[in-house]
């Protein structure tokens, strides 16, 4: 009965023992006692994914790296880069993430995590997209490289991902030409508004913008006592969005003046019309 007890006391000293000695060299590791090159590909790698445990992030880009590095043919190295793309995005270092996540597409273009890779890259930009206020540059970019996920991998789990982050993206862009022509509206400068809306009807004709921009364009060729536009720019609206409190305010606006919704030929709405009719709003 004592030998057992005894035996179980040494066995769970020795457990603290190897314990405390793996800590004390993770400790040594990390501070540069031990050189990285004494440890294997696996070692460095777990010592990553310990960082990564503990938050991290940027000390487990940094051992990722250094399989990489240090084991630069290994299948390890592989997994480490993705890895390394993984814990850049998690610290918000967008740029070392998209370099990372490039690295990885440019040298295992076919490898399963390729996919992963090329979505990582989309996140580089696409999570910097904050209010419509900022510069639209990053926006175009995230959604160049959705659509490489979307075209390049369109069996992957990240494809579908991408679809809706293109189309929040892109919905995005249209809301910063309706902010442009408000503002334009607000203050009387009814052409440069008219194009901002003519955009979003013509180049975003998906987004959740486009009944409130043809409202914005009947208000503003009122404005400018171009009534058949008006008239036009109400009835594609009545055509596609009937039911919308836009459509009921450009209604109220046109009765308010005798006119009415009416198709007129001759100018870019009567287009945009044509497009609707067919089957083509796209």
């Amino acid at each position: 009965m004592k030998s057992g007890v005894s035996l179980t006391r040494v066995f769970g000293f020795l457990l603290i023992a190897i314990f405390v000695s793996a800590c004390s060299n993770a400790d040594k590791v990390r501070r540069g006692d031990i050189p990285l090159e004494e440890f294997s590909a696996e070692q460095i790698f777990e010592r990553a994914e310990f960082e990564m445990d503990k938050r991290r992030y940027e000390e487990g880009a940094r051992y990722f790296g250094e399989v990489e590095r240090l084991y630069p043919y290994s299948s390890w190295a592989k997994r480490a880069l993705i890895m390394q793309a993984f814990a850049h995005h998690k610290d918000k270092d967008y740029e070392n993430s998209r370099a990372s996540a490039q690295r990885y597409i440019d040298f295992y273009p076919t490898d399963e995590d390729a996919a992963y890779a090329q979505y990582l890259l989309a996140l580089s930009y696409y999570d910097q997209i904050d209010d419509v206020g900022r510069d639209q540059g990053l926006t175009f970019q995230a959604l160049q490289s959705l659509r490489q996920v979307i075209e390049s991998y369109p069996d992957s789990e990240y494809a579908r991902s991408s679809v809706l982050k293109f189309d929040l993206a892109f919905d995005h862009l249209a809301g910063k030409e309706m902010e442009i022509g408000r503002y334009y509206l607000k203050r009387d400068h009814f052409a440069a508004s008219i194009n901002r809306f003519r955009v979003v009807v013509e180049d975003f004709q998906t987004t959740t913008h486009t009944a409130e921009a043809l409202h914005r364009l009947v208000e503003a060729y009122l404005s400018l006592g171009l009534n058949k536009e008006a008239q036009t720019a109400a009835a594609v609206l009545g055509h596609n969005f009937r039911g919308s409190e836009w459509y009921e305010e450009s209604y109220s606006l046109l009765t308010g003046r005798g006119l009415e919704p009416k198709l007129f030929k001759g100018n870019w709405l009567a287009a945009a019309y044509r497009q609707t009719i067919k089957g083509k709003w796209l």
